[in-house]
């Protein structure tokens, strides 16, 4: 099996089965972020507690790529600093703006590498970002 179908089948299975997807009631911040461009939007609770992030529950409509995305961003950044959850976010960013010459840094990114095909596609960056930047505004209000 070639590696950029495992990505595909990675990022479908996300999809299919996303995880941390319903929203939850206990949270420190809620944000809701849509791109207007294709219509994606997802709402993502956050709970944040002494620099760690305790929980993300989450909640959207969209592609497979912006669904999958978040789904495997909130497996990531659950039970880490917020220090190394911001190093992960930077890396995940800087991924999607490598515009396909970069693989991503797997022990970092883990799943999340499958993206890397989906930054050769410009109109689809902003599908794999969704969710992650809405944790970044979440997670930037809860640090306030």
């Amino acid at each position: 099996m070639e590696l950029d179908s495992l990505y595909q089948e990675v990022i479908l299975d996300h999809y299919r089965n996303p995880h941390h997807k319903g929203l939850s009631g206990e949270f420190d911040v809620q944000v809701k972020h849509n791109n207007p461009s294709c219509g994606d939007e997802v709402t993502l609770n956050l709970s944040i507690s002494n620099g760690v992030i305790k929980g993300i529950s989450w909640d959207g409509v969209g592609c497979s790529i912006s669904m999958a995305s978040v789904s495997m961003m909130s497996d990531l950044v659950i039970d880490q600093q917020y220090s190394r959850a911001v190093e992960i976010l930077n890396q995940f960013t800087s991924l999607m703006q490598s515009k396909g010459q970069s693989k991503g840094d797997e022990e970092l990114l883990e799943d999340a590498v499958a993206f890397a095909g989906v930054s050769k596609f410009p109109a689809r960056i902003k599908c794999a970002l969704l969710g992650w930047m809405a944790f970044k505004d979440a997670s930037s209000q809860a640090m306030e």
